[in-house]
């Protein structure tokens, strides 16, 4: 994503407002924040890896680091808010749902004390079913990315 702002460009969404967005909590609420957000283009989440969280009693206790499937949760739950908050009141009542993740790459561990920077880019949008291509990063390093699809549909 780059940097400047524009007429539409989102400030930050805070935490509250991203539980109003998309149902996740603690242990699986991902994202603390969305920090810089263009409707129906992109989004930047933020996470703050902290050591007690839950899955590093078992990932590595003697080393922890973060569960690659959280960090692609993280991508999909910032995609999530991106498109709830595209969509408007049209998505009061719906889920977004993965449908693949592809081209996953982990590029460096993610450690406790780390503030993974989520970078999320809509590529395409049909109907119910988005595409995104998302990048990970701390400290300005690349940590991990993936392309994935997830489809909006109506809470059961």
């Amino acid at each position: 994503m780059t940097g400047g702002t524009s007429p539409e460009t989102v400030g930050s969404v805070d935490i509250l407002r991203v539980m109003e967005m998309i149902p996740h909590r603690y242990p699986m609420l991902l994202i603390d924040r969305v920090i810089e957000m263009i409707p129906d283009v992109s989004a930047v989440g933020i996470k703050n890896v902290t050591i007690n969280e839950p899955q590093f009693q078992g990932h590595f206790p003697s080393n922890p680091v973060m569960p690659g499937v959280m960090i692609i949760e993280s991508m999909a739950q910032t995609a999530a808010v991106l498109v709830v908050h595209t969509l408007g009141p049209e998505s009061e009542g719906k889920l977004v749902y993965f449908m693949s993740v592809d081209k996953a790459r982990f590029r460096r561990p993610v450690v406790p004390g780390d503030v993974m920077h989520v970078h999320v880019d809509k590529v395409q949008s049909r109907g119910n079913v988005w595409r995104f291509h998302a990048e990970v990063t701390v400290d300005g390093q690349r940590a991990a990315e993936a392309d994935f699809s997830a489809m909006i549909l109506d809470r059961r």
